[in-house]
């Protein structure tokens, strides 16, 4: 008897390839989900791409001497370059290229880091990066916090979540700054290609990826990844969080092509911000009204999105 197969199966095996690139036995917490997106990022890449890797959770899971969870070349670099090494490979493969000395051919060269090596110690390097066109990825596996060193606040931490460095107490509602949006910086370089995603949605991070590997220039992802243990959750229900993250608008799917908007994913009717805290430590001692005050936020800024879609930014 013939095996059939649903078209969802055919589509699948298509966007998501089984040969992984980030392989099993790093030391990533369990329930995490920068993991996951890097694993499947990777898989979708594949095995011509170049990894100039900031200082970060996945550099301490993924190389603990002598082994490695990565099978395509990957360079740990300095937590505020990761950018500038890999803009540096690619403006170097392009000359060696140009002389013949390598045959010519695709090679994806990637750059990658957290929220701090991205929204703050790495955003020097990545907009001089982006400004000058090379043809590169770069990827924020953004978890809100500096996880790695003891889940300190960063630029990308959320308005009122509780950090080491911004704890909730009698006198601090905890980060007392809204998060800083680092996608529409990007897209202010005027370069091909800007996308949020997220591992909990993988045909929609699997079509982005493709579509940054295939622009001529630089592209940049901001890829959504849940914390278990900086955000005091429960380690199974990251893919969960992460979805509510997108049905609340706290982290709207999109991506701006040529400087045009879309929404990936609509929600027209946004759930309950409760819905998505509730399950969170690192939230419970925000009020009623202060969770009130949030979600107006949200719900403004996801209006805002709306309205810019189909337009040039």
């Amino acid at each position: 008897m013939a095996t059939t197969f649903s078209p969802i199966s055919v589509f699948a095996a298509r966007l998501m390839p089984k040969e992984q690139r980030f392989v099993s036995g790093h030391r990533a917490c369990q329930g995490c989900a920068e993991a996951l997106a890097v694993r499947m990022v990777h898989s979708i890449l594949g095995r011509n791409t170049i990894v100039a890797s900031a200082t970060g959770c996945m550099e301490i899971i993924s190389s603990s001497y002598p082994d490695t969870a990565w099978t395509v070349p990957w360079i740990h670099v300095a937590f505020e370059n990761a950018a500038a090494v890999a803009s540096g490979v690619e403006a170097g493969l392009s000359i060696l290229m140009k002389k013949g000395k390598i045959p010519q051919r695709k090679i994806q060269v990637v750059g990658m880091g957290g929220d701090g090596g991205t929204a703050d110690i790495g955003l020097q390097s990545l907009s001089g990066a982006m400004e000058r066109g090379h043809d590169m990825i770069y990827i924020c596996y953004d978890n809100e916090a500096y996880m790695n060193t003891g889940i300190q606040r960063s630029s990308s931490t959320p308005y009122g979540a509780s950090t080491t460095t911004s704890p909730a107490g009698s006198l601090s509602i905890g980060q007392h700054t809204w998060k800083k949006n680092i996608p529409m910086i990007m897209a202010g370089h005027k370069i091909p290609y800007v996308a949020t995603a997220s591992p909990s949605y993988p045909f929609d991070l699997a079509q982005k990826v493709k579509k940054a590997a295939k622009v001529k220039g630089p592209a940049y992802l901001h890829i959504y990844a849940c914390c278990p243990t900086g955000w005091r959750m429960k380690p199974d229900m990251a893919v969960q969080i992460g979805r509510l993250a997108v049905e609340t608008g706290v982290f709207p799917l999109y991506e701006i092509e040529q400087g045009v908007l879309r929404i990936t994913h609509k929600t027209p009717e946004l759930r309950p911000l409760k819905e998505y805290t509730k399950h969170q430590g690192r939230f419970r001692h925000l009020d009623d009204a202060t969770l009130e005050e949030i979600e107006r936020r949200v719900l403004d800024e996801y209006r805002k999105l709306e309205r810019r879609e189909g337009l040039a930014l």
